[in-house]
């Protein structure tokens, strides 16, 4: 069954409240950009049945920046709170901008923050009930975004490493550890990434879209690059420099390289494992390495739906590409 994906919204004022259109489906998710307000309490977001004052709520994802930081997760029912589920772990700094993303599967919410799978929250009222979704407290947005569970591609001739869904399948949306993005079941066989590394993204980017990135640096890595491109250059050129121990940002438009971006720190280390999500916005791409942000890059291509192909090169092992 196909549905229809519906738009972002775009910078929406907070307390914020929207109706998701069609409701949740199993493998569909909820991916929320925004930042943490510098010396806030609290905010939270809500996955509500109904748009209307004491509404029951599914899911109350509620961070809480007292003391150490934590996360309470709760239900609200028939004018009641259930018991809290607290979570003693602040993946959002204040001040900091952040990536949110929430997974509805058939047992649970299976939530994200920062690319990284952070908490499961099993549901409590049936999923298929909530219909809005809203967000209060000391906290900015850039979007609110949908992603429908991924459809069945037939087997075709396809960039190396890209293996499809298998026929006859039902899609089973397995958590790699550290990672709260929906994956088909493999092959009988693990996945096998071949460098470099060439796939489709489906659509194009649009803001909200997040690519998600796994592997491991050689322990002799010299260069690393993530690009992003269209059909006749490349949005974002995304280049760890391990011999320069830097990171270079830039464009290339027309045949033609634009101007670097060095500044920012080199958040990663030759042999060691990375979690790399790119999360694109209205006027800039967030980066996350290993849960924290680590650079911003504003649009210089600004036709989002145009591009497409994500291109991997360079000194690495990929196990994991969510694109």
């Amino acid at each position: 069954m196909a549905f229809y994906q519906q738009q972002p919204y775009y910078n929406p004022r907070v307390p914020f409240s929207g109706p998701i259109q069609g409701g949740l489906q199993d493998g569909k998710s909820i991916i929320i950009s925004g930042r943490v307000l510098p010396g806030a309490n609290r905010f939270h977001v809500n996955l509500q049945c109904g748009s209307h004052a004491g509404a029951d709520v599914a899911l109350h994802f509620n961070p809480r920046f007292e003391s150490t930081g934590y996360v309470v997760n709760n239900t609200y029912q028939n004018r009641n709170w259930g018991s809290e589920e607290r979570k003693f772990e602040s993946p959002f700094p204040q001040g900091q901008t952040f990536t949110l993303q929430i997974l509805v599967a058939q047992d649970a919410y299976k939530i994200s923050t920062n690319g990284r799978h952070f908490v499961d929250y099993r549901h409590r009222i049936p999923f298929t009930l909530v219909d809005t979704v809203s967000v209060e407290g000391m906290v900015e947005l850039n979007s609110v975004a949908f992603q429908n569970p991924a459809p069945y591609l037939p087997p075709q001739p396809a960039f190396p490493g890209f293996i499809p869904a298998q026929p006859g399948y039902q899609p089973q949306y397995a958590m790699p550890p550290g990672c709260g993005f929906p994956a088909y079941p493999a092959a009988p066989a693990a996945p096998a990434y071949t460098i470099p590394y060439k796939t489709v993204i489906n659509g194009g980017l649009h803001p909200g879209k997040n690519i998600v990135i796994h592997g491991v640096i050689n322990p002799n890595a010299s260069r690393i690059t993530f690009n992003l491109r269209y059909r006749s250059g490349i949005a974002l050129h995304y280049n760890p420099r391990f011999d320069e121990k830097v990171v270079v940002r830039n464009t290339n438009q027309m045949e033609s390289w634009g101007s670097e971006e060095r500044f920012g720190g080199m958040p990663f280390q030759r042999g060691q494992p990375f979690q790399v999500t790119i999360s694109c916005n209205p006027n800039h791409y967030n980066v996350f390495v290993n849960g924290k942000q680590a650079h911003t890059y504003k649009h210089r291509y600004a036709n989002l739906r145009d591009i497409d192909i994500l291109e991997i090169t360079g000194d690495l092992k990929l196990t994991l590409v969510q694109a």
